[in-house]
């Protein structure tokens, strides 16, 4: 049975392939200095694309298992995954951190002091995230509301502090909706933020947005169990 006719009717297919690469070398099948087989052989092995391989590996070296070298392969390095994940060079649990101290009081703020045309912006970015066939085009919908709360905010230094903050980000939101499957989830939540940003609430606001970043830290806690 290829992983497509077994695990992807109920999960997506790249987070089906991490699973099984992850469950491969923490059985030992795949030994810590092994070289993986090439990306066509285990999209063969597994019954789905190149791509979706590529994706499954680079979420193996995100959590430390595994290593590519240009022009030599992808090796096991750990059969653990790393305690702390990093992406952009940034730690998860600071990046976390951040974002609760910014982008909460700044969706209060755009409940506040949002305009019109900021609010329809706002709903025809959620359509897109709803939208979106590929993973990299919802990522990028999600920066673009993220920013987009923040411009509505009407504090510009807060808008920059939240543009920045999407180098580790992006990374972050595509490893998540990739291997823990999470879009369906954050379109619910992100949608709650809109909604009370519409209605003018700053306490429901604030409210759904740290409601949105407490479930993407239960997320990645979860990740290592």
């Amino acid at each position: 049975m290829t992983v497509e006719e077994g695990q992807v009717q109920r999960i997506g297919a790249t987070e089906a392939v991490f699973r099984r690469l992850k469950s491969l070398i923490q059985s030992g099948e795949y030994a810590v200095g092994d070289r993986l087989p090439a990306e066509l052989a285990l999209a063969k092995q597994f019954g789905v694309s190149r791509p979706v391989v590529r994706e499954a590996l680079h979420a193996c070296a995100t959590l430390g298992l595994t290593e590519t070298q240009t022009g030599r392969g992808t090796f096991v390095i750990s059969k653990k995954e790393s305690p702390r994940l990093t992406f952009a060079g940034v730690d998860a649990s600071d990046l976390i951190e951040a974002r609760r101290l910014i982008e909460i009081p700044t969706a209060g703020y755009a409940a506040e002091r949002r305009t019109p045309d900021q609010l329809r912006h706002l709903f025809e970015l959620l359509a897109k995230l709803a939208a979106a066939a590929d993973v990299h085009d919802w990522v990028r919908y999600d920066g673009e509301l993220h920013t987009a709360i923040a411009a509505a905010s009407g504090n510009k230094m807060l808008t920059t502090l939240v543009a920045d903050t999407r180098r580790a980000l992006d990374p972050q939101s595509e490893f998540l909706n990739l291997t823990q499957d999470r879009r369906s989830d954050s379109d619910h939540e992100h949608e709650a933020i809109v909604r009370a940003i519409e209605a003018r609430s700053p306490e429901q606001a604030r409210s759904a947005m740290a409601d949105h970043l407490a479930r993407v830290a239960e997320t990645i806690a979860r990740i290592g169990d």
